[in-house]
């Protein structure tokens, strides 16, 4: 593999990201050579390998190490291995990462570069949904956490965990110099780091809802009792108070687009057509008529509401009912629906 002057890699764990990461390599880093390595494999069905110069999956070393004694040690210097074989050698690396703080992820920062040659490294953050819009400081546990994945190197050179402070995504260290939000959505970031991304998906102009007779709702599901964002009573109230809206407003076309994380299929009512479009969900809706989407509190809600603009009802249900981890997270996530224009529906 001949010398490359700059790289980019995108570490993708979602749909959402892996839309960024394109859009990254579209209209930001369009000379660069394109590296796309995904570690969660639900985002499999989202990748198109031919868009990049190269694509892989990366397992993860917390959750897949390989067989045998110090399997995550051993994994860990296998990525890096497989990541730099990706790369080759080159002049500038471009890293991108949702979050650093993650020893599947910061053990790049300082290996990578070493290993291509590289004479200049960033990183930079891609956007993660609402996970986005509010900043989450390192405790004093984690920083020590930190510290203790630097004692890696004593056994592997190349394992070097790069410390940082602030918030745990990376967005205050000093080896960040850009951070990638979504148009529409707020933030805390520094200023002078944020950089917009154009719309992730383009709306076809030839879609036209008013034109269908029949009222079509979409009904996004995502794992609700099973991740502790509601009781299994309220759950199954919920379910229930939806279906009821859906009947008393005249909507006979329901679809349900399971969650990956979500097997039980929380939110679906055995009236609804289950539908897997394939891809990503995001780019589904773009090319598909509804004229109501539901959901809970799924990033999902955000983005069609983006996508439809207000031609299409977006509605939250069960707020009220929602286990958030603080009240400050609760009416960060208050605003950020209502600013965007999505209806919380109440009891």
């Amino acid at each position: 593999m001949s010398r490359a002057s700059r790289v980019a890699v995108y570490f993708v764990a979602s749909p959402l990201q892996y839309l960024a990461a394109r859009q990254i390599a579209a209209h930001v880093e369009k000379d660069a050579r394109q590296v796309l390595v995904w570690y969660q494999p639900g985002v499999a069905g989202a990748v198109v390998e031919a868009d990049w110069d190269a694509a892989a999956y990366m397992p993860w070393p917390r959750h897949k190490p390989l067989p045998g004694r110090f399997g995550r040690h051993r994994r860990l210097r296998e990525n890096i291995r497989l990541v730099a074989g990706l790369a080759g050698p080159c002049d500038e690396l471009v890293l991108h990462s949702a979050v650093f703080d993650t020893e599947a992820i910061n053990y790049f920062l300082n290996a990578l570069p070493a290993l291509c040659g590289a004479r200049r490294m960033h990183a930079r953050i891609l956007p993660d949904g609402l996970i986005s819009i509010r900043r989450y400081p390192l405790s004093p546990a984690k920083q020590m956490l930190q510290r203790l994945r630097k004692l890696r190197r004593l056994f592997a050179p190349e394992l070097d965990y790069r410390c940082f402070s602030g918030d745990r995504i990376g967005s205050d260290a000093p080896f960040c110099d850009r951070i990638y939000v979504l148009p529409g959505l707020p933030n805390e970031y520094p200023k002078d780091k944020v950089h917009v991304l154009p719309p992730l998906v383009a709306r076809s102009s030839a879609l036209r809802p008013e034109a269908r007779a029949a009222k079509r709702a979409l009904v996004v599901g995502q794992p609700l009792a099973g991740a502790g964002m509601l009781s299994a009573e309220d759950a199954a109230a919920v379910t229930a108070q939806v279906r009821d809206w859906l009947a008393r407003n005249g909507v006979s076309e329901v679809d349900y687009k399971a969650h990956p994380k979500d097997p039980a299929h929380e939110l679906r009512h055995p009236d609804y057509r289950l539908i897997d479009p394939g891809g990503v969900l995001e780019s589904y809706l773009a090319s598909t008529d509804y004229d109501i989407v539901i959901g809970v509190r799924s990033s999902a809600l955000l983005f069609a509401r983006f996508i439809y603009q207000d031609k299409v009802r977006i509605l939250s249900f069960g707020w009220n009912r929602v286990r958030f981890k603080s009240e400050k997270e609760k009416q960060d996530m208050t605003d950020v629906f209502n600013t965007c224009g999505v209806e919380l529906v109440g009891e």
